[in-house]
């Protein structure tokens, strides 16, 4: 998308010359004469840089920069005057100019100027990005994984990294959809531009289409100013789309568009804005059934599932469970002032006997309400008992009773002891000695158990 820019002088000449120049450059120009021309245009203009001659009739441009800082407070501001001092130059700066410019000026000066100016807005952008990285970051963690079921989401994940092609994500609530997305926007080409991240069925549908496009101001009741919208700020970095199953039909059509057009038009805007954006999708939805159904696009679902990553439950990636609850007690343990450092054998276990139906999410959820109900260096079941034992509970109270003539307590205690010694051993992949460690019996009692329940691995 080419920036735009505004000229204000009262000098014709001086305008369309510099409009001249810079659009030669590929910019986008438009012009005021004075204060009241200039404000009316930004309103709608949205310019990413103003040129403001110094003197001009009525408001003189240090009068006019605190109202144009109001109106646009991300453009890039320099004063022009053939009038110049040090001490104007200071006090243009200290209005909110971002430089100044001494008349007669060469249009080479004008086209360094703006270049300054965007590479500092870049790393404003950046530093802005990494603020937000690291509030966002808080509880949330790198990919950790070791499991099978994991190796090929990684392995994907990497290649999908180096490419523009849009990614899908599936998986239930929980599963880390948009860590995995960001870790793909940080691994690829884009990784010094902003990653935007929207939840689809998290805004109100009247607000999404001015929230994900834009708007110009007028647009509709309330507009009282032009607004980029979340595709602009994602230009040439990453758009993640979570929920994407919930984005309304009207907008999936709108959507489909940007997708293919590289462009996208705010609501009230005659114009299109070329865009460079990366989308990432993710959904917990079966969008194949949201087709059948006619409930989402079949040509949006086709645009979007160029590259699928299923993320497994964490049921189905036990082998992770202790990784990742080193990794969320490590966290909260710090964030928290909290001197917890080891979670017991019998804490783990409960741990990965769990089903975890809300996925990673919920284990730290768990893992941080642990660290702050534990009064000692280690975590033990009694930590535990208020976090997993009701929904242990609830969980038994669906189970399969046995029948009516088989309620000896020594065949159910039997047969619950064969399943956590075989759910343990297959934990540790056959490792008989970690196993034991694990179970808190000797190596022997282990073998003798093995033998006597008839397990095999």
């Amino acid at each position: 998308m080419s920036e735009r820019v505004l000229i204000i002088d009262d000098d014709l000449s001086l305008r369309d010359s510099l409009a001249l120049v810079l659009g030669a450059e590929g910019f986008s120009t438009t012009t005021a004469a004075n204060a009241d021309e200039a404000l009316a245009s930004v309103e709608n203009y949205l310019p990413d840089v103003v040129f403001c001659d110094l003197r001009m009739p009525g408001r003189s441009g240090i009068e006019l920069i605190p109202e144009l800082r109001r109106k646009n407070p991300d453009a890039t501001i320099v004063l022009m005057s053939a009038y110049g001092s040090k001490e104007l130059a200071l006090e243009a700066i200290r209005q909110g100019a971002y430089d100044y410019l001494a008349k007669p000026f060469q249009p080479s000066e004008a086209l360094l100027t703006i270049r300054k100016a965007r590479e500092r807005e870049r790393l404003r952008r950046q530093n802005q990005l990494l603020r937000r990285e690291v509030e966002r970051a808080l509880g949330e963690h790198p990919i950790v994984a070791a499991s099978e079921s994991m190796l090929p989401v990684i392995q994907l994940l990497e290649r999908a990294a180096e490419f523009k092609a849009t990614v899908l994500l599936i998986g239930e609530s929980g599963t880390g959809k948009e860590v995995l997305a960001r870790t793909i926007h940080t691994q690829s080409p884009r990784r010094h531009e902003s990653f935007v991240a929207v939840n689809c069925g998290a805004i109100p549908e009247n607000l999404l289409e001015s929230e994900l496009f834009g708007h110009v101001r007028g647009a509709f009741t309330g507009a009282d100013r032009a607004r980029r919208g979340l595709v602009q700020e994602a230009d040439n970095g990453s758009l993640f789309l979570d929920e994407i199953g919930e984005l309304p039909f009207n907008l999936q059509v709108k959507l489909l568009r940007m997708l293919q057009e590289e462009e996208v038009r705010p609501l009230g805007d005659s114009k299109a804005h070329r865009v460079d954006v990366r989308i990432i999708a993710a959904t917990s939805r079966d969008l194949e059934a949201e087709v059948r159904a006619g409930r989402f696009r079949d040509d949006l679902y086709y645009r979007l599932n160029v590259i699928r990553i299923d993320l497994p439950p964490l049921r189905e990636r036990k082998q992770d469970i202790p990784l990742l609850a080193d990794c969320f007690l490590a966290h909260f343990a710090r964030s928290l002032g909290k001197s917890v450092r080891h979670i017991s054998n019998a804490a783990l276990q409960q741990f990965i006997a769990y089903s975890w139906p809300g996925n990673v999410r919920e284990l730290q959820n768990a893992i941080e309400r642990a660290v702050i109900l534990c009064d000692g260096d280690t975590l033990t079941p009694k930590d535990l008992s208020s976090v997993l034992a009701p929904r242990l509970l609830a969980a038994s109270a669906t189970a399969t009773f046995p029948s009516a003539e088989d309620y000896s307590l020594r065949r159910a205690r039997e047969k619950f002891e064969a399943d956590w010694i075989r759910n343990t051993l297959q934990f540790c992949e056959g490792n008989r000695t970690h196993a034991a460690n694990l179970l808190q019996i000797s190596y022997r009692s282990l073998l003798y158990k093995i033998v006597q329940y008839k397990i095999q691995i």
